[in-house]
């Protein structure tokens, strides 16, 4: 009697899944369209990098995703739910953000500022509630001298580690980051990159990011999606992205800032190269 053939494997639901999505603002005469017919589907463990020329709607579409704003059509899903529903109560479990300038809480200490979804849930004790807040700031590079450090006090850096370690406090499957590196000096930028693939790496998480730096893009990115034209023209792999014909994609990734974030980086020489 032969063996049973086993069911295939049923797909795995993406992370978040965009369909038919279009954004227009304003009415009558002064309404614009942001977005038409545009889809998108990330999938678990994604590094996507999503660009596109000012204007295009990237940090709109990451409203949309968080929940904050609804499409004028179409769909968003987030771990198998509408994005409106991320507005309530327990959002931060499932979605974790990553603002472009921090937007830290000015008023309130480090430790605070990490723990603030922990306080506003009530379901641990405060002391706990820290203790945990305190985990997540090891987590991004963070001493527990920081702690109680005010945002006024910290360098570019360290504001961007604060909030990566706020946006992480409730263990999310999917973060999303809003020019994650902006404003950092080279060296900076490079620690906070590798920071964050170690991150992605060992937490299993799943990345949406906005970003014109495109050593950052080149560093982090499993995919990337081009925005243009009202909607993604491109979906894939950075290397596959860059040979697209097409005005932006030519001069971003193809352009001297692009061709010099390619290029492999320079290897130290050799003993026997120096003599």
């Amino acid at each position: 009697m032969s063996a049973p053939v086993a069911a295939p494997a049923a797909p795995a639901t993406p992370v978040v899944e965009i369909r038919d999505l279009a954004t227009v603002f304003g009415t009558g005469a002064q309404a614009f369209s942001v977005h038409e017919h545009l889809n998108l589907t990330v999938q678990r463990g994604e590094l996507l990098s999503l660009v596109g020329g000012s204007g295009t709607g990237k940090t709109v579409l990451l409203r949309h995703i968080l929940g904050l704003t609804e499409p004028t059509r179409g769909t968003v899903t987030v771990l198998g739910r509408p994005a409106r529903e991320l507005g309530g109560d327990g959002a931060s479990s499932r979605v974790g953000m990553l603002f472009q300038h921090g937007a830290l809480f000015t008023a309130f200490s480090v430790l605070d500022n990490v723990a603030f979804a922990l306080y506003e849930l009530r379901t641990l004790p405060r002391a706990l509630a820290q203790e945990v807040a305190m985990v997540k700031l090891r987590m991004v590079g963070l001493k527990p001298e920081h702690a109680l450090r005010m945002p006024a006090d910290l360098s570019g850096g360290m504001i961007k580690r604060v909030a990566l370690a706020r946006a992480l406090v409730m263990d999310p499957p999917l973060l999303l980051l809003d020019e994650p590196t902006a404003g950092l000096d080279p060296n900076g930028s490079d620690e906070f990159c590798d920071l964050l693939r170690e991150l992605h790496a060992t937490l299993g998480l799943t990345v949406i990011m906005v970003t014109h730096d495109l050593d950052t893009l080149y560093a982090l990115s499993t995919k990337v999606a081009v925005l243009a034209e009202k909607h993604v023209i491109a979906h894939a792999p950075a290397v596959e992205v860059a040979q697209l014909e097409h005005p932006f994609v030519e001069h971003f990734f193809r352009g001297q800032r692009g061709l010099r974030a390619m290029a492999p980086a320079p290897t130290a020489p050799t003993r026997a190269e120096e003599s």
